[in-house]
C-alpha cells in the first residue's frame, strides 16, 4: 500500500473506499467502485495540504467531461490527504497573475464548479479536516455534503482583503439562512462539526467508518428534502435584504472600517444587490473579486499570509520532543501545559500549590472546548496531563518548560532544582517575558542546552512564539523548540536575547507612550480611539488592561533598567493602582470596568494631532534597533512577528512594510521631530540609515 492509503486524521484511517491502492494522475485519484459510484480524490502533487489551484481545476474539468459521458449512479469528492479537505484557494497563483488574469482564472473555475452542480447525478462531497475558501466552494457544488466528526467549513478570505469568488457568495446564502450565511463569509470564522449541522450547510456529521453507507444513502435519492425558512424567503426581497444589510454594515464598521477593509463592505453590496438572483450574483462576485485582489489592502494581507507561511516554514522539522514538563501552573504554564497535551504530547504539570494545580485541569478542560475537541479526544488530551507536585516528570521529560514569576532569584532556584533531576539530552527552557536569559544562563551547568521559549497569552489563541536563543545556545537546541513549536501549530520567530527580546522590545514604548498620554490629560478613549484608526486591532490602554498592568509595569521597568535609549517616565499613579490591585482584566477593574465585558472606546474625539504618530513611530524604531542589533533575522520576520504577536494592523503588511510604504526617510524625520517636541526617546535609531 501507499503512503497515502495508510494516512490517519488523528488516530482514525480515512476511508478511501476504491481510491484505496490508486496511484494519483496529477492532482486526483479517480476510480469507480462495483455499485457504479465514481470517486474523485483530491491529492495535490508536492504537497501535504491540498488547495484549490488552476492546474486542479483544469484537470477536475478533464474528470468532469468523462462523467459527463459515462453518467455513474453518483459522483463522490473528497481529499486523500490526512490534513483535510482542502486548505482553501492557491494565494500564490492570485499573486502572481497580471492585471486581467483573475477574471479570466475564475471564470474558469466558475465554469468547472457550474457544471459539477449540473451533474444529472447526485454529487456528495466527503470533508474530513477543513474545507476552507475554494475548498469549500467545491464542496457547495455538489448536490449533499457529509461532514467527518472533528470537521470544519468556513470562507476565511475576508482575512485577505477579498471575498469567496468562486461561487460561494451565492451558493452559501442559497442554501441556509443568508444573514448566517453572510455572517459566516463576513467573520471569515470557520463552522465546526454541530454547528455545520445545524446550519444545514452539511447533510450528515459521521465518522469515516460510515461514509461508505452515507454516500449510498444519496446515492439512492433517500436524502430528505432541504426546507426553505421564512427567513430566507424573505431575503428575496430586496427591502428585506436593504434592512438586513444596513445591520450588516453597522456592525461590521466597528470591526473593520471600509477605508482598511473593504472586502466584506463589497460583500455586502453584492448579496444586497443581487441576492434573489444567482447568475448576477455570480458575474458581480468574480468582477468584485478582481477588483479587491488589485487594491494595496489584498496586497498587503496577501503578503500577511505568505509572512505567516515563513514563519511555519521555520517549524519544520524533527523536535525529539515527547514528553514535556512544565513548572509554574499558574495562567501561562497552565496554558502551555493544556495545548501541548491537545497537540499529542505527553505533559507533567508541576507547581507546589496544590489548589493552583486542580484549577489548571479545569481550565485544561475549558481549553479543549475552545478547541472544539469531541468529548473522545477531550479524554485523550487529559489523560496525556497528569498534575505533578513533586515532580516525577522531570526525568522522563524531553523538554522542561519553566513558567514561574518574572523574579530572576526565583528563576534561578527553580532552575537548580530541574536541572539537577532532568535527563542528559533534555532541554530547559524559560517562558520568561522580559529576563535577559544570558544572566539566568550563567548559573547554569549545561547553558548551551538552555534558552527562551516566549509563548503569548492567551496560549491557545496566539499563534507566535519566540524562541529565543543567547550566545552559548546550541544550534541543535533552537532547531528543537522551533520544530516543537511547529507540532503545537505554532508560528516560531527565532530571536536572540535582548531586554524585551523583540515583541515586548517593540510593544512596551507603544503602552508606555499611551500611558504618558493619559497622564498629559488626553482621554483614554481618544487614545485607543487613535490606534483603532490606524488599523490596531484594540487601542493601547485597553491592551494594556488586558495583558495585565502589573506585568506591563513590570516589563517597562525591566526595559528602563536594560536599554540605552530612554523611554517614556513611568507615572506615578500606573504604580498606585498595581499596588491597589487594578491590574486590569484578570481583576475586573484597570484602566477600564471589565465587569461587563470588553469595553469599547466608542466614538472618541480627536487628540492632539501627533497623537497616532506619537504612539505608532516608537514601535517602528524599536524594530529598526532589533534589526541593527542582530535580534530578528530580517524584515519580513519582523512584520510576520508583531502581525502575530500583537495584531499590528495587517492590512498595513507589519511595522517595517509600513515604514517602507510611507517612506523610511520620512518617517525618520517624523522621528527627529517628535524628539524635538517631546524628548530623546523618539530619537531616530542609528539603523534608520542602512534601510533604504
Amino acid at each position: 500500500m501507499t503512503g497515502p492509503v495508510l494516512s490517519y486524521l488523528g488516530e482514525t484511517r480515512l476511508e478511501l473506499g476504491p481510491l484505496d491502492g490508486v496511484e494519483p494522475t496529477g492532482n486526483w485519484r479517480v476510480a469507480t467502485d462495483a455499485a457504479g459510484i465514481t470517486w474523485l480524490g483530491l491529492d495535490k502533487a508536492g504537497s501535504g495540504t491540498n488547495t484549490i489551484s488552476e492546474d486542479v481545476l483544469r484537470e477536475l474539468a478533464d474528470h468532469v467531461e468523462r462523467i459527463e459521458t459515462e453518467r455513474p449512479r453518483a459522483v463522490v469528492i473528497r481529499s486523500t490527504k490526512s490534513s483535510g479537505f482542502a486548505a482553501g484557494a492557491d494565494i500564490g497563483g492570485f499573486s502572481d497573475l497580471e492585471a486581467g488574469g483573475a477574471e479570466e482564472l475564475l471564470r474558469q473555475g466558475h465554469d468547472v464548479l457550474d457544471r459539477i452542480e449540473r451533474l444529472p447525478c447526485p454529487t456528495v462531497a466527503v470533508i474530513h479536516g477543513q474545507a476552507l475558501g475554494g475548498g469549500f466552494e467545491l464542496a457547495l457544488a455538489c448536490d449533499r455534503r457529509i461532514l467527518i466528526t472533528g470537521g470544519a467549513v468556513g470562507f476565511p478570505e475576508v482575512r485577505l482583503g477579498l471575498h469567496p469568488g468562486l461561487g460561494g457568495t451565492f451558493r452559501l446564502t442559497g442554501l441556509i439562512d443568508p444573514t448566517e450565511a453572510m455572517t459566516l463569509m463576513l467573520t471569515g470564522k470557520t463552522a465546526h462539526a454541530g454547528k455545520a449541522r445545524k446550519l444545514g450547510i452539511v447533510d450528515v456529521v459521521t465518522e469515516e467508518r460510515h461514509v461508505a453507507a452515507a454516500v449510498e444513502t444519496f446515492a439512492q435519492g433517500d436524502a430528505p428534502d432541504r426546507a426553505t425558512g421564512w427567513k430566507a424567503r424573505a431575503m428575496n426581497l430586496k427591502q428585506g435584504r436593504q434592512l438586513a444589510a444596513r445591520q450588516m454594515r453597522s456592525k461590521t464598521a466597528k470591526q473593520a472600517p471600509q477605508d482598511h477593509f473593504p472586502a466584506p463592505h463589497a460583500l455586502i453590496d453584492l448579496w444586497e444587490e443581487y441576492g434573489d438572483d444567482p447568475n448576477a450574483m455570480q458575474k458581480a462576485e468574480i468582477a468584485s473579486f478582481a477588483r479587491l485582489l488589485e487594491g494595496d489592502t489584498a496586497q498587503n494581507l496577501i503578503r500577511v499570509f505568505f509572512l505567516n507561511q515563513s514563519l511555519k516554514a521555520a517549524g519544520r522539522g524533527d523536535s525529539g520532543i515527547s514528553r514535556v514538563h512544565v513548572t509554574g501552573a499558574g495562567p501561562m504554564g497552565r496554558d502551555i501545559a493544556a495545548w501541548a497535551a491537545i497537540k499529542g504530547h505527553h505533559v507533567t504539570l508541576g507547581d507546589v500549590d496544590a489548589s493552583a494545580l486542580g484549577a489548571a485541569v479545569k481550565s485544561a478542560r475549558r481549553t479543549c472546548e475552545g478547541a472544539h475537541l469531541s468529548p473522545a479526544q477531550t479524554r485523550d488530551a487529559l489523560d496525556r496531563l497528569m498534575p505533578d507536585p513533586r515532580g516525577y516528570g522531570v526525568p522522563r521529560a524531553d523538554l522542561v518548560i519553566e513558567a514561574g514569576p518574572e523574579d530572576p532569584d526565583l528563576k534561578a532556584k527553580i532552575h537548580a532544582d530541574l536541572v539537577a533531576r532532568m535527563k542528559p539530552n533534555a532541554i530547559l527552557a524559560s517562558n520568561t517575558s522580559s529576563l535577559g536569559l544570558a544572566s539566568l544562563a550563567d548559573a547554569l551547568p549545561s547553558p548551551q542546552r538552555f534558552a527562551g521559549l516566549h509563548f503569548f497569552n492567551p496560549v491557545p489563541k496566539m499563534q507566535l512564539v519566540e524562541v529565543v536563543s543567547h550566545d552559548r545556545t546550541d544550534a541543535d537546541v533552537t532547531d528543537r523548540l522551533a520544530a516543537f513549536c511547529g507540532t503545537l501549530g505554532k508560528l516560531p520567530a527565532r530571536v536572540r536575547d535582548y531586554p524585551g527580546f523583540l515583541v515586548n522590545r517593540a510593544l512596551t514604548p507603544y503602552l508606555m507612550e499611551a500611558m504618558m498620554l493619559v497622564d498629559e490629560g488626553v482621554d483614554k478613549e481618544t487614545v485607543d480611539g487613535a490606534a483603532i484608526r490606524f488599523g490596531m486591532p484594540m487601542g493601547p490602554v485597553t491592551l494594556a488592561d488586558q495583558i495585565g498592568l502589573d506585568i506591563c509595569l513590570h516589563v517597562a521597568e525591566s526595559l528602563r533598567a536594560n536599554l540605552d535609549k530612554p523611554m517614556a517616565e513611568i507615572p506615578g499613579w500606573l504604580r498606585e493602582k498595581v499596588d491597589k490591585g487594578e491590574t486590569g482584566r484578570k481583576a475586573g477593574k484597570g484602566f477600564y470596568d471589565w465587569s461587563q465585558g470588553t469595553p469599547e472606546p466608542g466614538d472618541a474625539p480627536e487628540g492632539p494631532a501627533d497623537l497616532t504618530d506619537r504612539l505608532i513611530l516608537p514601535i517602528l524604531d524599536a524594530c529598526v534597533e532589533c534589526l541593527r542589533r542582530d535580534v530578528a533575522t530580517d524584515e519580513d520576520q519582523v512584520d510576520g512577528a508583531m502581525i502575530f504577536a500583537t495584531g499590528f494592523a495587517p492590512f498595513r503588511g507589519g511595522p517595517m512594510h509600513y515604514a517602507r510604504t510611507r517612506c523610511t526617510g520620512e518617517v525618520k524625520a517624523r522621528l527627529e521631530a517628535l524628539a524635538e517636541a517631546h524628548g530623546n526617546r523618539f530619537a531616530p535609531d542609528d539603523g534608520w540609515s542602512s534601510i533604504d
